[in-house]
């Protein structure tokens, strides 16, 4: 797909996603939204996947790392045909498979069970270095949150892929500025971030992340370094009373605020 179609297709992955959250009464909306263009990019782009045979060896891997935003990524393998997109109506209900955290034993297309921050990058290094001692091809993405780059074994991680030479490795960083209960800059502020990566030996893109013509190559670019795309967002994206609030991190629109968000998305379509 180019841009302009996989804008299109964010947009419908907003709209069901807030629809998905407001059913539940439950979710993170605004981490959400700000990584549904990325999450776009990757799975109707860029990764290397078969939706019918999610266990193919040679698919590409992909892990969320900020696994809180699951219902993004749950939206996201329905569209793109991993289960039935009707199954998104069972989110966070009882016996569904759809949790709060993606569960890689119960959702096609999930590698690895994510939720405690600071655990899919050094999962995702040891799959592109198991690539590596076995000469497969596959490329390994992991996006994380901004917030959870504050967790040591990150760094670790980002530490043992330079080591390793990890050039099959692509960390996406969701840099929009908020985690739970404050911003960034109020907690433990890593900004900058592109001159701490490189100085862990890894090459380093900054790009506008809810900008398609930049994430697409940024995500298609390959180098002789781990790669770390720093993906500047906004908490919120798309919904204007969301966008920058730091409130929507973990909040669920009331009938009022859910029938504006609606009209701001469909619109959009």
């Amino acid at each position: 797909m180019q841009p302009k179609e996989l804008e299109r297709v964010a947009r419908q992955i907003r709209l069901r996603d807030l629809q998905a959250v407001y059913a539940a009464g439950a979710g993170h909306i605004g981490g959400e939204m700000s990584v549904i263009d990325i999450l776009t990019a990757l799975y109707f782009r860029v990764l290397r996947i078969w939706p019918d045979e999610p266990k193919r060896p040679e698919r590409d891997r992909f892990v969320l790392s900020k696994g809180h935003t699951a219902c993004a990524l749950y939206v996201t393998l329905a569209e793109r045909g991993f289960f039935a997109e009707d199954e998104l109506s069972t989110f966070l209900q009882p016996h569904s498979r759809l949790n709060g955290h993606p569960n890689c034993n119960k959702v096609p297309g999930v590698e690895t069970n994510t939720g405690p921050l600071g655990h899919g990058l050094p999962v995702a290094v040891g799959m592109a270095k198991a690539a590596k001692l076995s000469g497969a091809d596959y490329h390994t993405y992991v996006v994380t949150g901004d917030g959870e780059m504050q967790e040591g074994s990150n760094w670790e991680a980002i530490m043992a892929a330079a080591q390793f030479g990890l050039n099959n490795l692509t960390l996406v960083i969701d840099h929009n500025r908020f985690q739970q209960g404050a911003a960034l800059s109020d907690t433990n502020d890593l900004a900058p971030l592109r001159p701490k990566l490189e100085a862990f030996g890894w090459e380093v893109t900054e790009i506008d992340g809810n900008d398609m013509e930049q994430v697409v190559p940024a995500l298609e670019h390959r180098g002789s370094l781990p790669h770390c795309i720093v993906a500047h967002t906004n908490k919120g994206q798309g919904i204007s009373f969301m966008q920058d609030r730091v409130e929507w991190h973990h909040k669920v629109p009331n009938k009022q605020q859910y029938e504006i968000a609606l009209a701001e998305l469909s619109e959009a379509l």
